[in-house]
């Protein structure tokens, strides 16, 4: 991820709405929402979930696959994890260990429903 991407995801993110839909969707993982529940359950018109959705998606942060009449949303869990590696990556001025307590508590302990695989070494499962 380079700064213009997390800039965008960022943007994205920096508004009530769009900040409580992924939060959401990431609740929903892995079988995602469908629009109209996520519309209600944020109690928003239909149009104006619509237009959050969007610029959610043009930051890399949903994905929307079509089935048939409906359209189910979920969270872009590795764009997301890039994001936050990337707010990370420099963390602490090359001391690690100053880091470890943040890292820590931004991952929890994987259970076999909340690993997700992962091609990066030298972890093959990351937690979701």
């Amino acid at each position: 991820m380079d700064a213009t991407q997390a800039v965008a995801a960022l943007s994205a993110l920096a508004q009530p709405t769009r900040l409580e839909a992924f939060r959401l969707l990431v609740r929903h993982e892995p079988d995602g929402m469908a629009a109209g529940d996520l519309a209600r359950a944020l109690a928003i018109p239909h149009n104006t979930l619509s237009t959050h959705l969007t610029i959610l998606a043009h930051a890399g942060l949903v994905a929307a696959t079509r089935h048939g009449r409906s359209v189910t949303y979920r969270a872009t869990l590795p764009a997301f994890r890039e994001l936050a590696l990337f707010l990370l990556r420099d963390c602490c001025g090359g001391a690690p260990e100053l880091c470890a307590p943040l890292i820590a508590d931004l991952t929890p302990p994987c259970t076999p429903s909340t690993c997700l695989p992962t091609s990066e070494p030298p972890h093959d499962r990351a937690c979701a």
